[in-house]
């Protein structure tokens, strides 16, 4: 019988995808790199991040190591819902429920740690400048 387990990219299955020694935000979530955290469930992280690009600059992450959203999408959704859930939480506490809220996807869109990530960005009136 197939393994019916989902499988990722580089061969991990959802039982091996809790974190990956060398990702930082993996390593942030286990206490290992300090972190100005904000807010936390037992799935989602939320900290601030260390090159802030508007008052508030959130990261929201979840604990498990998924390389980017479309991945957590496609295999846990419901813990993609609990990373909107708090990035809503911490915008409803820091600026009032006016945020965006981004997930770059690629090396060419921007994303630096292959960890998927919530950009919570709010604390003022925020332009349009998708490039």
């Amino acid at each position: 019988m197939a393994d019916a387990r989902p499988h990722y990219p580089g061969g991990m299955s959802s039982a091996e995808n809790l974190a990956v020694p060398d990702c930082l935000f993996c390593r942030i979530v286990a206490g290992q790199v300090p972190a100005d955290l904000v807010a936390g469930t037992d799935r989602v992280v939320a900290f601030r991040d260390i090159n802030p690009q508007a008052p508030l600059h959130v990261l929201v992450v979840p604990r498990d190591h998924h390389a980017d959203v479309a991945q957590l999408a496609a295999v846990d959704p419901g813990l993609l819902a609990d990373v909107v859930a708090l990035a809503h939480e911490v915008a409803q506490t820091e600026a009032d429920g006016a945020y965006r809220l981004v997930f770059n996807t690629g090396a060419e869109a921007g994303q630096s740690v292959f960890h998927v990530h919530g950009h919570v960005i709010g604390g003022r009136r925020l332009g349009w400048s998708p490039a």
